[in-house]
């Protein structure tokens, strides 16, 4: 992790679990007397500067009139440091005074010997004395990450070296060449973005939800939608819609886990991978292991010529996913009830909330991990069987009729989402208010033995919020689309949310997770009741870092480098000469769109492509994340395709068949790389300033479609070219997309 290669091992830290995390090294000399002739310095072994040359020492900077300070961060793998201080002067050319006494070694985070003074002896054995301070704390790369603050009175480049997982204002070289504006408005670059997704515009959340199909089969909805087309055909061809082997393709053992070790005679296998059929030989069924994806526990049967395959478990009874989450899923899925294999989340809350917002999210989130997640939201059962110009009072609690209605609606929603469930459905989203015990209690009945519920409620007592989220709703809420007097419109929905509130009743049973003044992302307070297993904590872990504060988040890859140039996979080379002159031009928009936001960050991968693309961005802290290093090639990396198609036609092959999960030998897949991403993803939501992230093709693609909500199996395809600036617009009306072309 200390050097600068592109290669990283399967064994190497990622620097997604923060394990260990760097260790933040502060080092400070202090004398009154000493005339500002000769300033301090510091050298030593790696990763301070590795080298013992004086002229090479790093210098001091001044912290007050008879102090001097240096920082840097140690990566976990450099445990001990070895450097020793000394004076230069100024201005004359006369030969350094380093000090006196053996080296000091920096073990642990512990300096070995007498730290307390340092020792110089100048002219004439005159010997003067500095008192030292040496200072050393882990932290985790999530708060070195946001510690930038600390430097915004002094952008120097940091003095780091090596590389750690994440890193302050690293030092890339300059680019020579000379500086490009862009004369014109940005929106003379502005191109339209590829087939937009759901979510690329401004839209009613629960228009995404899932289409009721109860109301289908009953004949009162009929839906002709892409969408369902791709899934019907999705069922004929064996695929599901988001790209992984249907029940017909792929069947995985999950044994319930009071057999798991009563079995007799049982053999393991200690493979890993996705399982698939091949061609059967002697009426026998095989199964082969691709590398591509964690598998769960294979039992085979002494007494047995085949591998038994569970038949009652149908499609997506594992997540499309790798590493932590495959892990996790199995074994929550084998050690744990049979129904904690499937996840409802039951949104409670009063209307204006948020919970709509909360839902979309966390689908979104989901959905990107490779979990199998459907957003169910009973407000869209209610317009589709009953219309949508339902006035306050279908809304009171002693209107016998409405209450029927309405818990007919949500009936038919539950069992939607149950019956989801049951054909292979991991973690549905059930989108109400909920705001009854009787309510609750009904829900919890249906879903007895057949699926996990947690209560998620959210409470805001903000009345700005409340009043910016009830416009919201009467601007985009299809139930007011025919209401022509907005302010009518809004009077309407005051009166239905106070139906609400003389009837709520908070949760207190269950499995639940409350989120209280948590949207406005200032605080607020998360409370968590009876919550285990690894989804559920990674949903809370999710749900803590969300807000609604609007900020833009741009994407862009580095400029164009040499080994596009040449075509070949990975490497870490320079930028071209069209790659430099983007890096001017990216610096020019980056100072137009950014300039009056004081906060906003500039994030890199540590491959010199990403930093060179930024070197020419200034005023802003940069921070490198190893997590956005471009996708390992393994022992592919360096080559061309065509090499790769020559030397090793078998990986060319499996590739080509299924880019999403194929792994390269000793290097990632894509759901490699979305695990690592996961971090980054979570810092993205916290933030509340804008983002800058430089990286690359593999990369931008995952963090892309996670923004756009788009299926798995579609990420190895996403466009994303040189050059090109993609502006996410995240806020309380969802997420935005523009793109912007600065050069061919």
């Amino acid at each position: 992790m200390g050097s600068g290669a592109s290669k990283n091992t399967e064994e190497d830290d990622d620097g997604s679990n923060g394990g260990g995390g760097q260790l933040y090294v502060s080092l400070k000399m202090e004398n009154s007397k000493v005339e500002g002739e000769l300033t301090p310095h510091v050298y030593g072994s790696l990763p301070l500067i590795g080298s013992w040359d004086p002229s090479k020492a790093l210098p001091m900077q001044r912290e007050s009139a008879s102090m001097s300070e240096i920082s840097f961060v140690v990566p976990p793998d450099h445990e001990t440091l070895d450097f020793k201080f000394l004076l230069k002067p100024k201005h004359r050319n006369t030969p350094c005074i380093v000090e006196e006494g053996q080296n000091r070694l920096l073990t642990g985070g512990s300096l070995q010997g007498d730290a307390r003074l340092a020792l110089f002896r100048l002219e004439g054995d005159v010997i003067v004395e500095f008192r030292v301070f040496i200072n050393a704390d882990r932290v985790s790369p999530f708060d070195l990450a946001t510690s930038w603050r600390a430097y915004r009175e002094n952008l120097q480049p940091s003095t780091v070296r090596g590389i750690p997982d994440v890193s302050i204002n690293p030092d890339p070289k300059s680019v020579e060449c000379p500086l490009e504006s862009l004369e014109l408005d940005l929106a003379h670059y502005e191109v339209p973005a590829p087939t937009p997704s759901a979510n690329s515009y401004l839209v009613y959340a629960a228009d995404n939800a899932e289409n009721p199909r109860s109301l289908s089969a009953s004949g009162s909805f009929i839906n002709d939608s892409p969408k369902n087309a791709a899934q019907n055909s999705s069922e004929d061809s064996g695929v599901t819609v988001d790209g992984s082997p249907s029940a017909k393709e792929m069947k995985v053992i999950v044994p319930d886990s009071s057999d798991i070790y009563s079995a007799s005679g049982e053999a393991e296998s200690k493979s890993v991978g996705t399982l698939s059929p091949f061609q059967q030989k002697d009426g026998q069924k095989g199964l082969f292991v691709d590398r591509g994806v964690g598998s769960p526990r294979l039992v085979k049967s002494l007494s047995a010529s085949s591998f038994l395959v569970d038949t009652k478990q149908t499609k997506n009874s594992m997540p499309a996913a790798a590493g932590a989450v495959a892990a996790a899923a199995v074994a929550d899925q084998m050690l744990g009830p049979k129904e904690d294999r499937h996840l409802a989340i039951v949104l409670v809350g009063l209307p204006a909330r948020g919970k709509t917002f909360t839902a979309a999210k966390l689908t979104r989130y989901l959905r990107w991990l490779g979990h199998d997640t459907k957003h169910f939201n009973v407000g869209k059962y209610r317009r589709l069987k009953h219309g949508v110009n339902m006035s306050a009072d279908f809304f009171r609690a002693d209107n016998p009729e409405g209450v029927e209605a309405r818990t007919e609606v949500a009936a038919l929603a539950m069992e939607d989402m149950i019956a989801w469930m049951q054909e292979g459905g991991q973690v549905g989203i059930f989108d109400a208010t909920n705001s009854t015990r009787v309510r609750r209690n009904m829900l919890m009945k249906m879903a007895e033995g057949k699926c996990k519920i947690i209560f998620l409620e959210t409470l805001c007592n903000d009345e700005r919020i409340i009043e910016r989220n009830i416009r919201l709703k009467i601007q985009q809420s299809p139930d007011y689309s025919e209401e022509m007097d907005f302010e009518a419109g809004v009077r309407d929905f005051r009166d239905r949310l106070a139906n609400y509130e003389r009837v709520y009743e908070p949760v207190e049973e269950g499995s639940y997770i409350k989120m209280i003044d948590m949207v406005s992302g200032n605080g607020g307070q998360i409370q968590v009741n009876n919550i285990s297993g690894y989804l559920p904590g990674r949903i809370v872990f999710f749900l803590v870092n969300t807000h609604l504060t609007p900020r833009p988040i741009l994407l862009t890859r580095h400029g164009e480098s040499m080994d596009n140039v040449r075509g070949r996979i990975g490497g870490d080379s320079v930028i071209s000469e069209s790659g430099k002159l983007y890096a001017k031009k990216l610096a020019s928009f980056v100072e137009k769109r950014l300039k009056s936001e004081k906060a906003a960050t500039i994030w890199t991968s540590t491959l010199q492509r990403t930093n060179l693309t930024a070197s020419s961005i200034v005023g802003f802290p940069k921070v490198q994340w190893r997590a956005l290093d471009e996708i390992n090639a393994g022992v592919c990396d360096g080559m061309t395709y065509e090499e790769v198609k020559k030397n090793m036609p078998e990986e060319y092959e499996s590739r080509k068949k299924d880019k999403l999960r194929y792994r390269y030998p000793r290097g990632e897949s894509y759901l490699d790389v979305i695990q690592r991403l996961e971090p980054v993803i979570i810092e993205l939501e916290r933030q509340r300033a804008p983002v800058v992230v430089i990286s690359h093709q593999a990369v931008l693609r995952a963090l892309y479609a996670y923004f756009a909500d788009r299926p798995l199996k579609e990420i190895p395809q996403i466009e994303m070219p040189l050059h090109t600036i993609i502006e996410i617009q995240m806020g309380v009306s969802g997420v935005q997309e523009k793109r912007y072309k600065l050069m061919d």
